[in-house]
């Protein structure tokens, strides 16, 4: 077995720790047979225990209210997540709470793990789909252009063909230049918001069937049932979980292959009722 070392990186700092105190990292690695192991540790700002299970959620943020200098969008350890995934690794947190630092530990295998055939069952557990499924056009489109990037960003390291657009009138400009297999619309736009921009998008002719999934801060069943009216297939409330997401573009990914043609919408909420009753 290699013998571990430890780096003092007395001139660098986390992301996440950096736009906090002036914390100082420790870096361990670990070399086997069978795996490396990378221990980071900090004397930064730590994580709260209630945060530590949802570190790795895209936005998740540690509570601003600690008056901090500036704060980041939440995709950093979302990343790093699904990239160390993607090499067949893991990753994890540890914290003994605020203002006591913390520490991550990265796993990866030393020889190229085979690529895992995963089948996961659909929103009603009655249908099995992958939810690995890449290669899909994707238009995503929100106002704040640091998450239509990092969402884009994520989306395009799963396999998928991504454009971004900032408003509801560049949405629609946007889906009749790309052609999309799918839309991720925000609801808050500027000079048309979602709900305007997915009726037009519905009331235009279309050669194949269209996913449109609305990601908004609103939440209650009353925009649920107005991105219903205004025809979405699914309401997904922010910070969004990839994983349902990437099991929505599935879903619909299957239904095209099968060719269901006019009846995909109705049966894709079947397969993923995300809108309610």
């Amino acid at each position: 077995m290699a013998p571990r070392w430890y780096i003092p990186l007395s001139g660098c700092k986390r992301p996440s720790a950096a736009n906090f105190d002036e914390p100082k990292a420790l870096l361990a690695a670990l070399l086997s047979d069978d795996d490396a192991v990378f221990h980071v540790r900090d004397s930064g700002v730590g994580i709260a225990a209630e945060m530590l299970p949802r570190v790795f959620d895209l936005f998740t943020q540690i509570d601003r209210s600690l008056d901090r200098a500036e704060g980041g969008l939440g995709i950093g350890l979302t990343l790093v997540h699904r990239l160390v995934e993607m090499h067949g690794g893991t990753v994890q947190a540890f914290s003994d709470g605020l203002g006591r630092g913390s520490e991550f530990v990265v796993r990866l295998p030393t020889a190229p793990a085979p690529a895992p055939c995963v089948i996961e069952p659909s929103l009603n557990g009655k249908h099995s789909v992958s939810n690995k499924v890449g290669g899909l056009r994707i238009l995503v489109v929100d106002d704040n252009r640091d998450s239509a990037h990092s969402l884009a960003l994520l989306l395009e390291i799963q396999g998928h063909e991504v454009q971004t657009a900032y408003d509801g009138l560049a949405a629609l400009e946007t889906v009749e230049a790309f052609d999309p297999d799918a839309v991720v619309l925000d609801i808050g736009l500027p000079r048309l918001d979602g709900y305007e921009a997915a009726r037009r998008i519905r009331a235009r002719p279309r050669l194949k069937p269209l996913l449109l999934v609305a990601l908004t801060g609103y939440g209650h069943e009353e925009n649920r049932l107005q991105a219903q009216a205004a025809g979405f297939d699914h309401h997904l409330v922010k910070p969004v979980d990839l994983d349902v997401l990437q099991q929505l573009f599935a879903a619909h990914h299957q239904l095209q292959s099968r060719g269901q043609g006019s009846g995909a919408r109705d049966q894709r909420r079947k397969l993923a009722p995300t809108l309610g009753p």
